[in-house]
Order: C-alpha cells, then structure tokens, then sequence
C-alpha cells in the first residue's frame, strides 16, 4: 500500500460486512492458535466485533506509514486477545501475510501479546494489565501539547478496570479535558480468575466512569448498527470530555459452547473434533449471511 493512502475514520462499512469480519477474526483466531498449540479463544471472539469496527471504519490509518503522527492511536489493554488483531493488520498491510505463519514461535514478531518494537502497527505494548489506559492518556495529551487532532482509542477488558492505576488515568483524563481519549471496555463479566463480579466488583460502570468526569455510552457490543453509530457520533477530538464506551459483550460470543462455558475456554487448545465443529459453524453463519 502507497506511503501516501490513508485509510480515513468513517469509510464504508455494511452491517452485515462487519459481522463477516468479526466471524473471519475469530476464524483466524483459530488457526493461529492451533498453530501456536495454545491461546485465548473466549476473550478474543468477545470483542471481535469492536475490532472489526475500529479497523475497518473508525480509526484513520496509514498502513505502509506505521509511524504516521496524525493516525488514530490504539492500544490494546487486554494484549492477551492480540491473536485476533494480527491477521486484521496482516488484511491491512502493515506486514506480509507469511508473517502470521511464525505466530507464536520463538523470534516471531507476532506472539500472544503485542510488542511495539517488534511488529508494526503496535502503538504499545501490553500484557501487563492496567497500564494502557495511563500510556493513552499520555497519547491523547500529546496531541494537544502538538496540535494535532489524532483521536487515541484503549481497548480495556473489564477485569483489567480492577487495577488501581486505571483509575488514575480516568481522573488525570477528565483532569486535563482529553475528549480525544476513548476508553473501549470489553464487559463481558469475566476476567482470567472468574466472573469479576466475585473477584472485584466494579459496577455500575457507567456510573463509575460519569463520576470521573467521562461521557458514557453503554451498548451491546455485539449488535452492528449500534456499533457503528456509536462511533460515528463520537464527539469531536477537541472537545472537553473522554469518552467511555461500556460494550456489553459475551465471552466466547460465536461458538455455542464457549459461550456456554466461557471460563473453561479463556486459554485452551481445541481438540480435533472440536475445531471442525467450531469452524463448520461459524462458517455456516457467513455463508447464511452472504446469502
């Protein structure tokens, strides 16, 4: 792609595109970890939806530009579910589609959770959890000192909202007006040691984050038209005020039994038998809905 095409915010997306898009990173998501020989199924296919949206019509890109200063920035909080974002970079061509082949091996660029120095289209790094809303706000204050009108996204699963430091950043966020910041946050009401709710409760979220100063939109994180509404109607990045989108999601959204048991399939390997199954039904959904 041309150093000088820009993939700008708000381009052309169906609704029923975006579902396909959604169903082929989850497909892709189950290669990759077959291949790798381990991975986080659930929590990936639970925001699937909401990466499709971001990369395919809401954030303004420069693929062959990595580095660009005036693209959309997005860090990925929850880095566990990167799996899913290779291939859509890949489909982008911030790398060759061979790289994917190396996912999860040793030397690859690509692994379970993104590293900024190794593979591009990484604005940081994760894995860690709780760190990326703080590097966002950093992010979104950078574009005021500079001038700029970049808008900077964090993807946050809803577990990760238990750190401490998250918090700090959405009170420093709304301390310094930064409308440019937009906090996703992936409620799908599990974290890696259960239901949040029994680990640490951190509801009602929307309240919570109106209390620091944030405009709230809470939505099913699933539903196409909402989606993409949602992020149409973000408001300007010079305006006063963060944005927290609560996406009301489901882990393991796609596949039947991981929805079913959405723990049991955070980090896994499917069998033989069940990766047919997997893959035959999300297919068969695709193809109902290209008709």
């Amino acid at each position: 792609m041309p150093a000088d095409i820009t993939l700008e915010r708000g381009r052309a997306l169906t609704e029923a595109e975006l579902l396909r898009r959604a169903d082929w990173v989850r497909l892709q998501t189950i290669d990759l970890i077959a291949q790798a020989g381990l991975g986080h199924y659930s929590s990936t296919f639970s925001c699937a939806e909401l990466v499709a949206t971001l990369y395919y019509h809401a954030l303004r890109l420069r693929p062959a530009e990595p580095n660009w200063p005036d693209r959309d920035r997005f860090l990925l909080g929850k880095g566990h579910v990167a799996t899913g974002l290779w291939p859509v970079l890949a489909d982008l061509g911030y790398y060759p589609h061979d790289w994917l082949k190396q996912f999860g091996k040793v030397g690859s660029p690509l692994n379970d959770h993104p590293n900024m120095k190794l593979a591009h289209g990484i604005d940081f790094s994760s894995g860690s959890l709780g760190h990326n809303l703080s590097v966002g706000a950093g992010m979104a204050l950078a574009a005021r000192l500079t001038g700029r009108d970049y808008r900077t996204f964090v993807l946050t699963g809803d577990g990760e909202l238990q750190e401490g430091q998250v918090w700090e950043a959405a009170m420093a966020a709304s301390h310094y007006k930064l409308g440019n910041l937009v906090a996703i946050i992936d409620a799908n009401g599990f974290s890696g040691a259960g239901p949040t709710s029994q680990a640490m409760n951190i509801e009602p979220l929307a309240k919570r984050f109106e209390a620091f100063g944030w405009t709230v939109r809470e939505i099913d994180g699933h539903h196409a038209p909402v989606l993409l509404r949602t992020f149409d109607e973000l408001p300007d990045p010079a305006s006063e005020e963060p944005v927290a989108i609560i996406a009301r999601t489901r882990k393991g959204h796609g596949v039947e039994f991981m929805e079913k048991q959405p723990q049991a399939w955070h980090l896994g390997l499917l069998n033989a038998e069940q990766y047919a199954d997997v893959v035959a039904e999300i297919s068969a959904r695709m193809e109902l809905a290209n008709g």
